[in-house]
């Protein structure tokens, strides 16, 4: 189990290791290279995953529903602490309820439990991500117009794949070949801007952001355990969504924050410490997903 273990979290480590040490020196656009990412490959690769005909999306729906009750539940059980610790709720609640499927997420559970776990992967990025830019931009920006939101080409290429898929129509073998290499570059470069966005950590709201490091993964866990035992998800789908639960908050809320002006410092300290957090976590839980014999 420990060689598992190291087997998953080692080039999560090395590739954001490089990232960082890269970005220590180069200083690097990562700006740029994040909007490349989610407008170009990140769409490529949920497009070629939800058209492939051999993933049969209609095997998942109790997934995202397990995951959108994660999301939004997170932000119902730690609305109460928020309240009684006096915190602004538009500053805490939002990166304990949006969390880091994209970087840390979907190349976790990859090289956890192999390819055949990339369409579980996607389907809960793909919920985190339409929840995080309605519901979250919602309580940052109660006015802003629903359809701007979702305007966007991860949408398009989610509506599009869900289409191809349905329909039953087979793409050529030569254009999904094409797809999925576009696709699966975003899985390394996820974790690469992910360790150069690691060189801002902001330890002067550290207290703060050791409380997130703590309540995000603990809330989502608390929600994935009834919804694992109400829901009959086979075993690499439990999988997911115990790893899934436990990651910590996108770097994204920090980007949305500072688009927004809420506190972005505090929303940083909150991100990158929780990441930090998670090379505890993680590991405990892939330990105990490996233990349980569920991949």
């Amino acid at each position: 189990m420990i060689a598992q273990i190291l087997s998953t979290m080692l080039p999560v480590f090395l590739i954001a290791g490089c990232g960082a040490l890269y970005g220590r020196y180069r200083t690097p656009d990562i700006q740029g290279l994040n909007v490349l990412n989610m407008e170009l490959f990140v769409p490529m690769l949920v497009f070629a995953v939800l058209a492939d005909q051999q993933a049969p999306l209609q095997d998942y729906g109790w997934l995202a529903l397990a995951g959108t009750v994660i999301v939004l539940g997170s932000g119902v059980i730690l609305y109460p602490l928020a309240r009684v610790l006096k915190l602004n709720l538009k500053t805490f609640l939002p990166p304990m309820m949006f969390n880091n499927t994209g970087n840390m997420g979907i190349p976790l559970l990859v090289l956890a439990f192999g390819e055949q776990a990339l369409p579980a992967a996607i389907v809960l990025f793909i919920v985190e991500m339409l929840l995080h830019f309605s519901v979250g931009l919602h309580i940052l920006d109660p006015h802003t117009s629903i359809i701007r939101r979702l305007r966007l080409p991860i949408v398009f290429a989610s509506i599009a794949g869900l289409a191809v898929n349905l329909s039953g129509v087979a793409l050529p073998e030569w254009l999904m070949e094409a797809l999925n290499m576009l696709g699966e570059v975003c899985i390394p470069l996820m974790l690469f801007a992910l360790g150069v966005r690691m060189l801002e950590v902001d330890f002067s709201d550290w207290k703060l952001g050791m409380l997130g490091a703590i309540a995000c993964p603990a809330s989502g866990l608390l929600l994935a355990w009834p919804m694992i035992a109400l829901l009959d998800l086979p075993p690499l789908q439990v999988a997911s969504l115990w790893v899934f639960a436990a990651l910590p908050p996108a770097v994204l809320n920090y980007m949305v924050a500072e688009q927004y002006q809420q506190e972005p410092h505090k929303v940083a300290s909150l991100v990158l410490l929780s990441n930090l957090g998670s090379l505890v976590v993680m590991p405990l839980v892939l330990a105990l997903v490996f233990s349980a014999g569920y991949a």
